[in-house]
């Protein structure tokens, strides 16, 4: 057999509210209700394929991975496409964004990795991309590692996802039931996070008590964005309803992630963005995503806001909304 070469990529993404909804048995209906910002940084995942039986070896070239997030998505690939344990894979991973950080890397990774092999192996895309975002959700579903991610991902841009669920389902790859829906602009965003990972996601959906909280405060903010069209005119609003949700669901209180928030803050008003630039926590990381109040004039004194970033402690980035 010929050695064979694949390559995939997917952004991240950026939770800012949402439900947590995985009381059905089928991973298929479980997720979120939400809204977000999808990244243009993510994954970038090149596998080269070998005859053999199914080996997986993955190699991490920047910020550091867990290589059991790719051998659950090839076994789970495995069910669909049988063909892909005749060869042994060399997976070289590429992370844009740490993983942890609330940045949907897991969801990222795992569609980026069944898109590389799939692509090495000759499906066509569409086939492909479709199974590669169902098999992300069950991943991240069997590990607790995420709930809306990957139907966010399936929209793209600024995304609401109105009905939970793996964005395409079954043998024949049909939509649903996961809905979301995406609109993109041009516009910088910041993202800043603490050096050291933050809780894992599990330790807030598994437990009862953050569960009632975030799922309230979900619930009555999304209720607010829901009534009109999804599309540009409705950024002040997703500002105004993170904000909400961020404190309604306690989630702003932990001293970790405050801290990160105040720091964030300190530094727009040092620096000179205090006006046309507003904070918002990333769920559920030690992060947050510094956006523009007005998506037409954008961040101002970027570099001079990093450059204090990087004096207070804080690791940054300067990435985009994704394309829908």
């Amino acid at each position: 057999m010929p050695e064979l070469l694949g390559r995939g990529y997917c952004g991240g993404h950026v939770t800012l509210m949402f439900t947590i909804e995985d009381s059905d048995p089928d991973p298929v209906n479980q997720g979120s209700r939400g809204v977000g910002i999808c990244l243009e940084d993510g994954v970038e995942i090149i596998c080269r394929g070998r005859e053999g039986k199914g080996n997986l070896d993955v190699f991490f070239t920047d910020h550091i991975g867990d290589s059991r997030l790719y051998m659950d998505s090839l076994s789970l690939l495995s069910d669909g496409v049988p063909e892909v344990m005749e060869y042994d894979w060399e997976a070289t991973v590429k992370l844009g964004l740490p993983t942890g950080q609330g940045f949907g890397m897991s969801a990222a990774g795992s569609v980026s990795f069944c898109n590389s092999i799939q692509r090495a192996i000759g499906i066509p895309y569409e086939q492909g991309h479709r199974r590669s975002l169902m098999i992300a959700h069950l991943v991240d579903r069997k590990r607790s590692s995420g709930l809306g991610d990957v139907t966010a991902l399936s929209a793209g841009g600024v995304e609401i996802r109105k009905i939970p669920g793996s964005p395409f389902s079954g043998h024949l790859l049909e939509n649903g039931p996961g809905k979301s829906e995406g609109w993109t602009a041009e516009a910088e965003i910041i993202l800043a996070w603490k050096g050291e990972g933050g809780k894992h996601t599990s330790s807030y959906i598994d437990n009862p008590e953050w569960r009632g909280l975030i799922s309230s405060a979900g619930s009555k903010n999304l209720e607010e964005l829901s009534h009109k069209n999804w599309n540009e005119s409705r950024w002040s609003d997703i500002i105004l309803s993170s904000r909400k949700f961020s404190v309604e669901s306690g989630l702003s209180n932990e001293k970790s992630r405050s801290e990160v928030l105040r720091k964030c803050e300190e530094a727009m008003l040092e620096g000179g963005m205090s006006h046309s630039g507003v904070a918002l926590l990333c769920m559920l990381g030690t992060s947050v995503a510094i956006v523009p109040n007005s998506l037409e004039s954008g961040l101002v004194e970027v570099n001079q806001v990093r450059s204090l970033l990087d004096d207070c402690g804080l690791e940054n980035i300067l990435t985009r909304i994704g394309d829908v």
